[in-house]
């Protein structure tokens, strides 16, 4: 099993694939480091020589931000925009869509379970 930036990557899988289950890889980004590193993106992971893995972590560890750094930068992305109550900001606070959706219906994923309100009591058709 090939490890790489921290995560162990999936055995039978193509290596153009694995590459995308490390945070901050994403397929385009997995195909650029493929390309540097000479490795073909139809190789399995369980297929590759220590030689290859050594060549793909060393990119990864040079170019890409991955893993613990971008998470750690993301979080205090967003810690700014809360800190300088900028309009993302406070919706990030509130837990509520920050990129313009909706929310009179919809946005349950980011509000959650609906709760209920006491007095209140749904219309009844007669």
């Amino acid at each position: 099993m090939a490890r790489i930036a921290g995560v162990d990557l999936p055995r039978e899988k193509r290596i153009e694939t694995a590459l995308t289950y490390i945070y901050g890889v994403g397929a385009p980004t997995a195909h650029r480091i493929l390309e540097e590193t000479a490795v073909t993106p139809d190789t399995r992971v369980r297929d590759l020589s220590d030689a290859e893995v050594a060549r793909l972590r060393q990119v990864i560890e040079r170019g890409v931000r991955v893993e613990g750094a971008l998470r750690t930068e993301v979080a205090m992305s967003i810690k700014r925009l809360m800190d300088i109550n900028s309009y993302r900001g406070t919706r990030h606070k509130r837990s509520l869509p920050v990129r313009g959706q909706r929310t009179h219906t919809n946005a349950r994923t980011k509000k959650g379970p609906r709760r209920a309100i006491a007095g209140k009591k749904k219309l009844t058709k007669k």
